[in-house]
């Protein structure tokens, strides 16, 4: 481990173990393992998460916008104009900040060792509070 937490490593988008290979050998397409240390990177599976995430942060961001355009007092190319803008952020924004969340949640996943939840596992006991 190189003592840096994976949040970082994640921001980086490197390995969460060395912090030096990259965890990515195209856009998403994740690596099979590090190339320095050689840690498996097929351990783990974000799924979905890191694009609800990101969908979820952006649309906060952008959408008290996206609701004031209309009623303001513009002319209507201009309301068009800016709601178009709006659109283009909303997808910069997104493609910029899916890998970053990726590389997180993956380094977060590998780091705490989870995995995918098994129905042969029993579940434990409930406790009455």
């Amino acid at each position: 481990m190189n003592g840096k937490s994976p949040i970082l490593n994640g921001l980086r988008q490197r390995c969460g173990n060395c912090g030096e290979g990259r965890l990515f050998s195209a856009y998403l397409k994740l690596n099979e393992a590090c190339p320095s240390c050689g840690r498996d990177m097929r351990a783990a599976d974000t799924a979905d998460g890191p694009a609800f995430f990101v969908g979820f942060g952006v649309l906060i961001l952008t959408a008290p916008f996206l609701f004031l355009v209309p009623m303001s007092p513009l002319p209507i190319g201009w309301k068009v104009a800016a709601i178009l803008l709006l659109a283009l952020v909303i997808t910069g924004l997104s493609l910029w900040l899916l890998p970053v969340a990726k590389g997180i949640l993956l380094n977060l996943q590998l780091h705490h060792r989870a995995g995918q939840a098994r129905p042969d596992r029993p579940e434990p006991p409930e406790t009455s509070a």
